[in-house]
């Protein structure tokens, strides 16, 4: 395991710490001497350690900050005592201060350094260092703690956010996914769509063959949806026979284009279930697209392509209907009565 250090000090600071520091096979070393530019590097990359030398301006400031930032508290931070002026005043009574005052500001360890004209005396020197190297231990074993709890929980949130049958996105997946889809594409200026699409017809299928060959059909429409979407399309089970379908940088009407191939894929061809038994199925499908009027959770946009949904399912299934649809439809209807109206007309006159 590669621990990263960001030491929060002078190049003179690093070179005083015990060489196994600088061991390029164990740890990968940083060093920073501005605030500003620590505080960026922390939130950007955050390193497993932190070692503020105390003499540097702003260092009681970084371990205040760092005392605040909960997702942060995986830094193990050590404040090196370096101040000459605190060091030769240096009592037991006096070191047991400074040391619950760093530990309150919000260091993990407090160490005081070996001055340079005492660096001589070897044994203290030697001491010194082990008890440098023991903390850095400290902070590695935390590192590893923290890694593998990550791991844990990135496991743990994959079997969440995955519906078991299908293998699919889940519906808390959507949840999840939606707002930040919907934020970056108002971000970017980018269009997005959606596609709520439903099996017609399947409690019939549960009723006539069974739960399993309704469990095994959702299984083989999933995979060939999936198989069918473009790379930058998110599908997710929503609930039952129904799925959502999230497409980035899509209007509405490309949105309509995809909707339609895929409900001609999905009928073209019959799914097999096994040797003794074939099932021709088709689905309805309503689209929807992101509007300066949607909600950043996605709820409306989702009740939008719901309602357009049920539309199809109302007008006789195996369809797709869209406000580019209708809009459509519309416009052919206005067409042909403003024909009949003149053709009444010209009987007329």
């Amino acid at each position: 395991m590669n621990i990263s250090i960001l030491v929060f000090g002078s190049d003179k600071f690093l070179a005083n710490l015990p060489d196994q520091i600088r061991d390029a096979t164990t740890f990968s070393v940083e060093v920073i001497a501005n605030f500003n530019q620590a505080v960026s590097r922390i939130q950007i990359t955050p390193p497993d350690i932190l070692l503020v030398q105390a003499s540097l301006n702003a260092s009681t400031k970084l371990c205040c900050w760092l005392k605040d930032q909960t997702r942060l508290l995986s830094i193990y931070c050590i404040l090196f005592e370096d101040r000459p002026e605190l060091v030769s005043r240096r009592n037991w009574e006096w070191d047991l201060e400074k040391t619950s005052t760093a530990l309150k500001q919000g260091a993990d360890a407090y160490i005081w350094q070996i001055p340079e004209e005492k660096r001589d005396h070897k044994s203290a020197f030697s001491a010194n260092n082990r008890l440098i190297l023991a903390q850095l231990t400290v902070g590695l074993r935390k590192a590893q703690k923290y890694r593998d709890l990550n791991q844990k929980n990135d496991v743990l949130s994959a079997i969440a956010l995955v519906d078991s049958l299908t293998q699919m996105n889940n519906r808390r997946a959507l949840d999840r996914d939606l707002p930040k889809q919907i934020q970056r594409a108002r971000n970017q200026n980018n269009p997005l769509s959606l596609i709520i699409l439903d099996v017609d017809f399947f409690k019939k299928v549960n009723d006539t063959y069974g739960h399993l060959v309704g469990d095994r059909l959702l299984q083989l429409v999933c995979a060939r949806l999936r198989n069918n979407l473009r790379f930058q399309d998110t599908p997710f089970r929503y609930g039952g026979e129904e799925f959502v379908i999230i497409l980035p940088d899509t209007t509405g009407e490309e949105a309509l284009l995809v909707a339609r191939r895929l409900n001609r894929i999905i009928k073209q061809d019959p799914f097999t279930i096994n040797n003794q038994l074939t099932i021709n199925v088709t689905i309805s499908l309503g689209t929807a697209s992101l509007g300066d009027e949607d909600d950043e959770n996605g709820i409306s946009i989702l009740d939008r392509a719901d309602k357009y949904l049920l539309q199809a399912k109302a007008t006789g299934r195996n369809r797709v209907i869209s406000s580019d649809y209708l809009s459509h439809i519309t416009h052919l209807q206005v067409v042909s009565s403003s024909s009949r109206e003149s053709k009444v007309k010209g009987k007329q006159l």
